[in-house]
């Protein structure tokens, strides 16, 4: 699930809390941007995944078409804490994205990961967690995440 809420071990790191420590790496090393945006990458997917198995449990046809267009869309009008904007801009960012080799653009772009999508992801989880609780977890261990 979105930044790792399932138990685990003590010494096991959820996956998603790294992104919410970025603000204190070294932003500025190629590859601690690229574990950035690996990351970033990972959580989008969970997240439209996991948005598409809500919309399944709800019974809207969105989860349907496999689209991760059609299912951001649709879940931001069952859910008010997501701010649909800002997931349509992931998606686009995750289908245009060509190698950057410039680096001031890919500090930009990680600049903007941290102030825009984390809170967003964020907001997200809470949100879901407030709505559905335990039944999370439950599509947690089911859906493999």
């Amino acid at each position: 699930m979105l930044f790792g809420s399932r138990a685990r071990g003590a010494n096991q790191p959820q996956d998603g809390a790294f992104l919410l420590r970025a603000p204190d790496q070294d932003l500025e090393n190629e590859f601690v941007q690229g574990g950035v945006i690996d990351k970033l990458s990972l959580q989008f997917e969970l997240g439209w995944k996991l948005l598409r198995a809500l919309l399944a449990y709800e019974g809207d046809a969105a989860c349907v078409t496999g689209s991760p267009r059609d299912i951001i869309k649709a879940a931001s009008a069952y859910y008010d804490f997501m701010d649909e904007k800002v997931w349509l801009c992931m998606l686009s960012d995750r289908n245009n994205t060509v190698p950057v080799f410039d680096a001031r653009s890919v500090f930009s772009f990680v600049q903007m990961a941290i102030q825009t999508c984390v809170p967003e992801f964020v907001r997200l989880r809470d949100g879901l967690l407030a709505r559905y609780g335990n039944l999370l977890c439950a599509l947690d261990t089911t859906l493999g995440y």
